[in-house]
Formats: C-alpha cells, structure tokens, sequence
C-alpha cells in the first residue's frame, strides 16, 4: 500500500507473521561486499557455534509439534522447557499468571441463495495421511481468540482487508453497511482491526478468509501442487488468531496496565475486544460466498483498492451492495480466567544491574505451530544448550541472561505483558535489551527488525553465520540479508518485544521467511506441522541451526562485550529520516503544523550522543572501568526517555513517541505515531501537543546522554 504514512513492509512490520512482499522481483543472492569468508569467529565464538546441531534442533522441534499447546492448557510442556534449560546449567522456574481466556465450544457458518438453496461451509482443514498430527483426537477446531460469543443472520458486503481506508471506500461507493456482515480478506491489518472496524460502522459479524493472491508464485492456478503434494496452500486452509484491539492495548484485557494475579481487579474488556461474532475460513470455504456476490456493486478492479481484489478463480471480489443473499454465523465460546506459565532461566552475571532477556513464546493455535512459534522455541533449547557448554569451561557472562518462554502470546502478547508487568520497577533500571525469536523459520530469507541502537550489531553479527541458502553453503548470513532486504525494519507490534519496547528497552525481532517462489507458510493453522516444516519449510532443519548461531552470537557480544554494544547516536538518522516521512504526511495534508520543535530536539540529541561517543571512547582508550560503567549504563537507560511524556491518546500503554504500531495495522509501526496519526485524522491540536510531547521525550534522551 502506498501511503504517507511511514509504513514498513515484510519483517519490520509483522512479527508473529511475516507478510511476504512480492512488489520486488526475487533476486539473485550475491556477495554485497567483502565479507570474510568463512567468518573468523575467536575461540568463545566458535564454540558456540559449533555446539548447534540441526539434528538436535530437530528433536527438540518434535517434542513441541506433537501435542496441543493453545494457551493455559500445557503446563506440562512449559516445565519441560524449563528443565530442558536447568540441565544446561540455567536457574529454571515457572512465573504464573491468572488471565482471561476464551475457548470454543461450537460455531457453524450457512450461506443461503435468493432461491433458497443453502451452501454450508466445513469449516475446517482436512485430515492429511501424509500429516500425522492432522487427524489428532485433539486438534484445536478453527476460531478466533477472544472473539465474541453471539449469532449474527443478514446480508453480507466485501469489505477488501477490512482497513479503514477500505471501508471509507465503500462508504463513498455507496454500500450500506449497517446491520451486515463483513467479509474480509486476510492481509494488510491485523485481523482484529478488521472485526473493529466492521463493528464500528455498525455491521453485526465478521467473516475472514484466506486468500490465494497472498502466495506468490507458489500457486495452483500457477501449476504448482498443494500441500501435502506440493508446496503451495491447501485450499482448506484455515488462519486462526486473535481479535484482540492489538492496537489499543496487549495483555489480559481484564487487568489493563497492572499484573494479573488470582486476586486482581478484572476490568470490562469491551475497550480491547471484540463484540460482534467473527469465525475464520479458508479459501475453498470463501469462493462460493464471494461468487454469490458476483455482479452486485461495484466489482473488485473498479473499486480501486490496494489488495483487494484476490486470486480465487471465479471471484470478481464485488462489494457486493444488493446481493440477496445471506450469511448465518454462530459463534459460541467459553471465557475462562486461567493459569498461564512463563518458564525463566537465569544465568547470573558478574553485573547485576545489567541484564539482557531472551524470549520466545510457546504457546500455537494448533497441535503443531512448527514455526509458530516452536522453531523459535527449539532454537532457544540449543541457545541453552551452547551457553551451558560455555559456562563449563569457566566463562561467566558479564551481564545476566534470562531466557523466558512466554506463554498466551497468540491471544495478546498476555505472557510477556502480565511479566513485564511484574518486574517493571527492576527492568526499567536494569534491563540492556530484550531479544526476541518467534517464528525463527518459515522460509530461507534472513529478516531483522530493531530499534536503532542495536542496528550496528544485528548487522556485524550477520557476517560471522555462515548461511544455507537454497542449497548454496558459501553465503553469510549478510550476504543474503543483503541482498533480498538490506535495511533494519522498524519495530511495530504482534510479537512478545512489545511491553518491553514501550517501556524503553531497546529490543530486537528476528526471523527466517519464505520469498515469492518459496513454500507457502500455513500460518496459524493445522498444517504449521512437523511434517510440513520437514518436507517444505526447512528440511534437515538447517536454517533453524543458522537462525539459532545469529541469536546465540548476539547474545553472546550482548552479555559479554566489555562496552555494551548499544549505538544511541544511530537513533540521530534513523529521526532525520522519520522526519522526512512526516514532512510528506504534512504536504499532503490540509493543515499546517510547525514541527520546529521535533527538528531543534533531533539536533540537541546528535549533539548529545556525539558527547556521549567521545566519553565512551575516552573510557575504553584510558581503561576507565569506572568511566566505562557509566558510559554503559547511560546506553542502557537513554531509551527510557522516550518513553517519558505518557504515552498515545487513547492507547497510553504504548509510550514510545518515535514508533509504535499504526492504530488501524495493529502490526506495522508508525513513526512519530502521535503525530503523523493526529495529522492523518486531520486533528492539528492534537499533532501540535504532540509535537512538543515528542520533542521533549527526544530531549529527555538526549540529558540521559550529556555528560
């Protein structure tokens, strides 16, 4: 979507899914520049790269794909990791949480003709020999957490990706939306922006299919087989997820901005969730739907939206405005406050008050979640295993390392959210970085995304991962990094970095995903198996062990670099160049606003952070230990400050002024939210506080780094 938002596509913009982007034609990987080969790794280095073995990834990958693990349910699993880790050497333990969850119980979806006759979609993925875990006595049914329980019966519009500026689309086409019911393409926002905006203009359910345009060139239409034959979708593919307002707030909805223990005050949810039904469907279950809409309105090509129109065959992706026909959606769940388990371990280093966290969710909508989110989880298995090794020949880290798998991540980031919740007073004066690994494969490509100070290093990590690419064994990590995306994206939300970002800790987000002539990735559902991440996503499971050595080296320079290897002056390019993207979000506005204020703030904190360079480096050149620690500890906390002027307008538990999820993506970040938002939404009062609150959290930072 082109926009003057600044909007960053593919990995920088979705964590927990990484949306492919195929505007780009694939290129050939090739050398970028000299990047040693192989890296040269010191003796610490290769020891713990050398410890990664695929095969044990494997096994570790099996444990978690062969039983049902959807939030609260697996408590068995979470002490499993945590052992896993105790025997590495880690001080292990389970952190429990007391949240709201929902569960299904039954839901069923009818499509009945002008002439009477009724289609009844199955709603569900079909069971593959080939797939073990598909036929599973308990495999999870399809729906969407937190949705609403209630029946909805009327006429049904297409409402494209279900965006904002989607439904403004159709207001100015002239379709009535009021009383009916949503029918949503996946892509684009996240998924439970679709059902809030469908609810606040008044339709009454929402229905949300897959959509084969997604793919690529990893089609049938295109000749390519489906899975479990071939690699491209199973037409009955179903994406499950949350309806949560990721937007507006993470975490048990019930206990907003405080910890969710077995005595808490529980807040109405109302603010945060859904309620109008919606079901998920697949693509299969979609098509006789969206034909029954063929003819009626305006087609797909004429309503001239970005991702609307899909590649169904025999769908013109009509809005569908006096359409007969009607949709019938029962939606029942049960809503239960539950046990939740965080498994921590701890090695403690030689500094307290510096800490870095490593964290993974483990919870999956599905028996499997081979990539979601357990290739992240059997990486940080081995992560344990590799540190273990290290510590037996006397290395002690510098800083300490917690490793955390969080649990109900998939419902809203709750796990991560209740902790950090928790342990906030502690974080804020002792936590370095947060490094996060989801889904650590769902294809070959190397993806990052960071806030600024950690760009340097996420970068020269890169050059020390020898890299499996599409058979080749003679790349680098940054070699294909390079060259299939070559810039560090900008953190949103949809992944487990978020409560620690928007609190001021610097954090990162790291993946592996598919290309247009990839694999396509089954998200969310049944077929995020075992079996499928063998056969197509990463056979012999070498990527997972590449992805595994990148986050083991990070952490590795992260607790053990006598300087902390945070770069706060990156942050001074990275606002000239969000500056740039409000400057045309202004020019194509229909107001003045005077950012003055933001540029003069940018400029005192280059100045700042080139003061704070020079003491650093007098530190190291002088071996200053005392000089050193300060200079740490100012790279360390710098980034509170922006996060120090409250927060956004309607949404205050995101408190970074410099990016935060878009209100209407729930993923993708916007820079300078709580301006460019107000600019979009055509408040100028609200974008002028804004910029003098943005400004002052920009100064904040910069007095953090004066000397």
């Amino acid at each position: 979507m082109k926009s003057t938002l600044f909007l960053v596509a593919a990995i920088g913009a979705q964590a927990c899914q990484r949306e492919r982007n195929f505007e780009q034609p694939h290129r050939h990987t090739k050398r970028q520049e000299a990047v040693a080969f192989p890296p040269a790794l010191d003796p610490n280095e290769k020891a713990l790269v050398d410890s990664f073995a695929n095969t044990s990834i494997a096994t570790w990958s099996y444990y978690y794909t062969h039983g049902a693990h959807v939030a609260g349910t697996n408590k068995t699993m979470a002490q499993w990791t945590a052992d896993r880790w105790a025997e590495f050497g880690f001080s292990s333990r389970l952190d429990e949480y007391y949240v709201y969850l929902n569960y299904p119980v039954s839901n069923s979806l009818q499509l009945t003709y002008s002439n009477g006759s009724i289609f009844t979609p199955s709603l569900k993925e079909d069971v593959l020999a080939e797939d073990e875990t598909t036929s599973y006595p308990n495999s999870i049914p399809t729906f969407h957490g937190y949705s609403f329980s209630g029946n909805a019966s009327a006429e049904y519009v297409y409402v494209g990706r279900g965006q904002q500026v989607d439904f403004n689309r159709l207001l100015a086409l002239g379709v009535e939306l009021e009383g009916k019911i949503a029918l949503a393409k996946y892509g684009g926002p996240f998924r439970g922006l679709k059902v809030k905006n469908a609810q606040e203009h008044g339709m009454i359910g929402c229905v949300i299919f897959s959509d084969p345009s997604d793919d690529g060139n990893i089609t049938e239409a295109k000749g390519v087989a489906a899975y479990p034959n071939g690699p491209a979708r199973n037409p009955t593919t179903v994406q499950r997820g949350s309806v949560q307002f990721l937007s507006i707030y993470p975490g048990d909805p019930t206990t907003p901005g405080y910890t969710s223990k077995e005595d808490s005050l529980r807040a109405d949810i109302s603010h945060s969730t859904p309620h109008i039904p919606s079901l998920p469907i697949s693509w299969k279950d979609a098509q006789p739907i969206l034909q029954a809409l063929n003819g009626y309105g305006t087609n797909g090509t004429s309503v001239n939206r970005t991702g609307w129109v899909g590649a169904i065959p025999g769908v013109t992706y009509s809005t569908g405005q006096g359409s007969p026909a009607t949709l019938s959606l029962s939606n029942l769940m049960e809503p239960e406050i539950k046990w939740i388990w965080d498994a921590v371990g701890i090695i403690n280093g030689t500094n307290q008050d510096e800490v870095v966290i490593v964290g993974n969710h483990r919870d999956a909508w599905i028996v499997g979640g081979a990539a979601d989110p357990n290739s992240g989880s059997a990486v940080l298995i081995e992560l344990a295993k590799a540190f273990g090794g290290l510590t037996e020949t006397g290395w002690k880290p510098r800083r300490t390392i917690v490793l955390c798998s969080w649990d109900a991540e998939e419902y809203g980031l709750v796990g991560s959210t209740e902790w950090m919740e928790e342990y906030i007073p502690w974080l804020k004066t002792a936590a370095v970085s947060y490094l996060n690994i989801d889904i650590a494969v769902s294809g070959p490509i190397p993806d990052v995304a960071a806030s600024p100070d950690l760009h340097a290093i996420a970068i020269a990590t890169m050059k020390k991962i020898v890299w499996p690419y599409r058979g080749a064994t003679n790349y680098t990590m940054y070699d294909v990094w390079k060259s299939e995306s070559g810039h560090v994206g900008v953190l949103g939300s949809g992944s487990d970095y978020t409560s620690f970002l928007h609190r001021g800790i610097a954090a990162i987000d790291m993946g592996a995903g598919g290309g247009a002539n990839d694999p396509v990735y089954p998200y969310h559902s049944n077929y995020d198996s075992y079996h499928w991440m063998s056969t197509f996503g990463d056979p012999g499971f070498h990527t997972h062990k590449a992805m595994g050595q990148y986050l083991t080296l990070l952490l590795y320079h992260m607790v053990n670099d006598a300087v902390v290897p945070l770069e706060p002056s990156n942050y001074g390019p990275e606002m000239r160049t969000y500056l740039k993207a409000l400057n045309t979000t202004l020019a194509s506005s229909n107001g003045t606003l005077d950012i003055g204020p933001l540029d003069s703030a940018i400029g005192v904190f280059e100045a700042a952070a080139g003061q704070f360079n020079a003491l650093r480096s007098l530190a190291v050149n002088t071996s200053n230990a005392e000089l050193l620690t300060v200079t740490n500890h100012k790279a360390r906390d710098f980034s509170r400050g922006f996060t120090s002027q409250g927060g956004l307008p309607g949404r205050e538990f995101f408190q970074h002024l410099i990016f935060a999820p878009g209100m209407d993506t729930g993923y993708a970040p916007v820079t300078f939210p709580g301006i460019t938002e107000a600019v979009m939404g055509g408040n100028f009062t609200l974008a002028g506080e804004f910029v003098e609150k943005t400004a002052q959290a920009v100064l904040v930072a910069a007095g953090m780094l004066k000397t």
